[in-house]
């Protein structure tokens, strides 16, 4: 019985030496009622005036005793008790209570005390009766505890404390348990406090009984011959017994803090065969392994696990009980287990997954790494058929195979199969039979490898393939198509030198000129597709670049689509072409317009991206280095999956037709690529588009400024003149000049018609079909030549190969090359220090006077 008895809560408190009230009767009651009605009966058999005297005289009498018994109950001499406060049962059950109880005042004083808290304080009678905190003053064990309790019940709280009495003389002490609580919930009974004390000496030794029994069955299991843990569902290990502490070289506490998991010391893929067992709710499950514990300094020994796992109603696990055998001795001492636990070791460890299936393709067995491969495609443990790891698309594959094997075909083909699960994940399958005579339930051994690494290797090395071919085809084609542009546009300039503005074919000539430039540019982006496009790079400041094109952008991309550019801090510098920098950002914002018909958002970031950042990055073929990172960003419809990897194929475009080449954003694939950078694209449908630059950081060399600046002047001017409007923007210039040169071109249209042009300015023109055929003019002019004006692909002597052994005869002769390749494509090939000038083709008769002239014009 404890202090928290319900017939104090309700009951006045009352002294431990006051007797019980009396208890009052009805009988009383209705005698005195009965008396005064027979009295009023009588009194009314007389007359009114015979009455009257003893009506009044009763009355009298009546009133002085209720006046007598209202001045009793203002003093407190007569008071009325509710009856049921004077319940006998619930008196008895407090009196006769285990626990001691009492009750005090607000003074602190016991108005109510048991016969028990008198035994416990040592009181011989209700008159010594004393509060808990007299009883046990002095006394340092209890003073910190008596402090906290007569707190709490000053408060009005509830507190509760155990404490032990040291015996007197040395005798064994008590352990006691007090409490305190209010007396109820009402404002005064909250003042009176009501205090338990039990004697839990019995129960403290006990509980030391069971510790000592538990202490001895934890010291026993630490040290048995054989190690033991438990795993909680989480995967961390609950307990360690000290033998397998020992074994795996760890200390004790650290396992018992939680700093360990389970695969923290199962090597290889163990773990997932003790987290794969198939629940059964409200079942306990024992399981058998031969694995491999991995020790703190990484060696492995091999051991037996018999693991026990029982599982809720619900299917849930609950913490396991595992016995650990090591196996390490056998392999001395018994050479058939020895032989045992190196095959488990063979088959839990090797690389592939492993299974024998019945003829429904249910698993029988399987190692570990098939454990770990079933919880990566996230396949329901209580599923045991092989079957549901693959795809359903190719499911019947597999089924095929392992039919043939249950039927004893020896030869089963493999099959490569999508895996099931969200991600596109692909194995490859060999199955071969099992002798029917040795296991009836055993059709098939299925070995599982998966080749998803392998297929995107070969997916990305055929999409490279691929894209250089296309790339090689695209530069091929590109320089025979700058010979006949160059031929058209050649003649097309003198025939628009010969007709006047007013002539009424003029007005067609012009079309010829525009559409010849246009063509001209497609071939500009099939050269750059190619990589063999004449880059003039120069480092540069990418944040300044991009505020210079943000008035551009805006009249690109219209109104309806907001533009923001955010500039990352200190950005590295990088070394790129300009122009074809600017071409880069101007083709992915139109596609990102395009891509925005109602309207969106077009975002430009950059950011450096430091070598250990690129190291994490997931994108492929791409090296850790410090790099640039530029991020075209929109709002728009996304690219599907199924067309993200063309994208950058020339002529391959999802806009109608003659709304687009296809040449975009191969265009800029092959600038990013030919400036040694890299590209991605991130784009999901509905979701948008990201297109992801990463241009390799410029390290300042401290060198000389670069000789081919002046040398390749004429070039760079000739390349700013490419565009008609260049052209004409100075037609006033002085275009003459005069001096003998060397035409040496092998396309004789083409050869005649820069050979005229030339004439017209006042040059003298020599030709030369090739390389030998010019050899043998600049011996027959002895050193009249000025300047030579040669293609570089040429049969029998190219262009490289002219210019040495010119140079061999004469030092000083000045050189241009014209050439529809890149300069970049011949001038390896070249012996260092030599001087030329370089013409990309196609030009016009203007671009070709003046790069002429500016070539005659330098020193030699």
């Amino acid at each position: 019985m404890t202090a928290e008895t319900d017939h104090d809560l309700t009951r006045e408190p009352v002294a431990a030496h006051e007797p019980s009230p009396r208890s009052g009767s009805i009988a009383l009651v209705l005698l005195v009622a009965a008396g005064l009605v027979a009295v009023a009966v009588g009194l009314m058999t007389l007359g009114r005036a015979q009455a009257q005297p003893y009506i009044l005289g009763i009355l009298a009498v009546l009133a002085m005793v209720g006046l007598f018994n209202l001045f009793a109950f203002a003093a407190g001499i007569i008071r009325f008790v509710d009856r049921s406060l004077d319940d006998p049962v619930m008196g008895r059950i407090a009196d006769h209570a285990f626990d001691g109880l009492a009750v005090t005042d607000p003074r602190g004083h016991v108005v109510y005390s048991n016969a028990a808290y008198l035994t416990l304080t040592g009181a011989s009678g209700p008159q010594e009766v004393r509060p808990v905190e007299r009883v046990f003053i002095g006394n340092p064990d209890v003073s910190e505890a008596m402090f906290r309790l007569l707190k709490a019940a000053r408060e009005g709280k509830r507190q509760q404390e155990e404490v032990r009495i040291s015996g007197h003389d040395g005798s064994q002490g008590r352990w006691l348990r007090m409490r305190v609580r209010p007396l109820g919930t009402g404002k005064r009974e909250a003042k009176y406090a009501v205090w338990s004390i039990a004697d839990i000496t019995r129960d403290r030794e006990r509980q030391e009984d069971v510790f000592q029994e538990l202490q001895h069955a934890i010291e026993y299991l630490d040290h048995a011959p054989c190690g033991f843990f438990s795993v909680n569902p989480a995967g961390e290990l609950a307990y360690v017994n000290a033998t397998l502490a020992n074994w795996l070289d760890y200390d004790l506490a650290e396992i018992g803090s939680g700093g360990l998991k389970l695969t923290d010391i199962v090597s290889g893929d163990g773990a997932s065969l003790l987290t794969a067992i198939v629940a059964v709710p409200g079942e306990v499950k024992t399981e058998v392994f031969d694995i491999d514990l991995r020790m703190r300094t990484g060696k492995t020994m091999p051991v037996r696990l018999y693991h026990k796992l029982a599982f809720g109603a619900d299917g849930a696990p609950g913490p396991s009980r595992t016995l650990v055998i090591s196996r390490a001795r056998d392999e001395r001492s018994d050479p058939d287990r020895a032989a045992e636990v190196r095959f488990m070791r063979f088959f839990d460890h090797t690389p592939m997954a492993i299974a024998t299936v019945d003829r429904g393709g249910n698993v029988v067995r399987a190692n570990a790494r098939y454990a770990k491969l079933g919880q990566a495609l996230g396949l329901d443990s209580a599923s045991k058929s092989i079957f549901r790891a693959v795809n359903s698309r190719d499911r019947h594959l597999l089924i095929t195979a392992i039919n043939q094997a249950a039927e004893g075909q020896a030869d089963v083909a493999p099959v490569e199969v999508a895996l099931e699960g969200t991600k596109e994940r692909w194995g490859q399958f060999f199955v071969t039979p099992v002798d029917a005579a040795e296991n009836d339930a055993e059709a098939a051994i299925v070995h599982m490898l998966e080749t998803t690494e392998r297929r995107a290797l070969e997916n990305q090395i055929n999409q490279s393939q691929k894209m250089e071919t296309v790339g090689q085809l695209a530069g091929g084609i590109a320089h025979d198509f700058n010979n006949v542009l160059s031929a058209i546009m050649m003649a097309n300039d003198f025939l628009l030198n010969a007709h006047k503005p007013t002539d009424p074919s003029f007005q067609d000539i012009m079309q010829i000129k525009q559409n010849a430039t246009r063509a001209a540019t497609l071939v500009r982006q099939l050269l750059a597709f190619s990589r063999r496009q004449t880059l003039r790079p120069q480092v540069l400041d990418l944040g300044d670049a991009l505020s210079d094109l943000a008035m551009l952008l805006r009249r690109l991309i219209g109104e309806k689509v907001k533009h923001e550019t955010i500039h990352g801090r200190d950005l590295w510098p990088v070394k790129v072409d300009v122009s074809q920098f600017e071409q880069v950002i101007v083709n992915l914002a139109v596609n990102a317009r395009d891509a925005m018909p109602d309207g969106g958002k077009l975002i430009i970031r950059t950011a450096n991206v430091t070598a250990e950042e690129a190291a994490k990055l997931a994108y492929k073929g791409m090296p850790a280095a410090d790099y640039v990172r530029i991020e075209v960003a929109d709002t728009g419809t996304g690219i599907p999956a199924d067309i993200r990897d063309k994208i950058f194929e020339p002529f391959f475009s999802t806009k109608e037709v003659g709304k687009g080449t296809g040449l975009g954003l191969s265009t800029v694939y092959g600038i990013v690529k030919q400036t040694g950078g890299f590209i991605y694209v991130d784009s999901e449908p509905g979701q948008g588009t990201s297109f992801h630059i990463f241009l390799p950081r410029h390290h300042a060399e401290p060198e000389v400024q670069e000789q081919p600046a002046a040398v390749v002047g004429a070039a760079n001017g000739a390349a700013k003149e490419t565009a008609p409007a260049a052209a004409e923007a100075k037609p006033r210039t002085d275009l003459t000049g005069q001096g003998t040169i060397l035409l040496v071109e092998d396309e004789e249209g083409l050869r005649a018609l820069n050979a005229r042009g030339l004439r017209s300015r006042g040059y003298t023109v020599v030709e030369a079909e090739n390389g030998v055929e010019a050899m043998e003019v600049l011996e027959e002019q002895s050193g009249a030549i000025d300047l030579v004006v040669s293609d570089v692909v040429m049969p029998e002597m190219d262009g490289p190969t002219l210019l040495k052994a010119m140079r061999e005869k004469n030092p000083d002769i000045k050189f241009i090359f014209v050439s529809g390749y890149a300069e970049d494509a011949f001038e390896k090939s070249l012996p260092e220090g030599q001087q030329f000038d370089f013409l990309p083709k196609p030009f016009t008769l203007s671009q070709l006077v003046a790069a002429v002239k500016e070539t005659m014009a330098k020193a030699g």
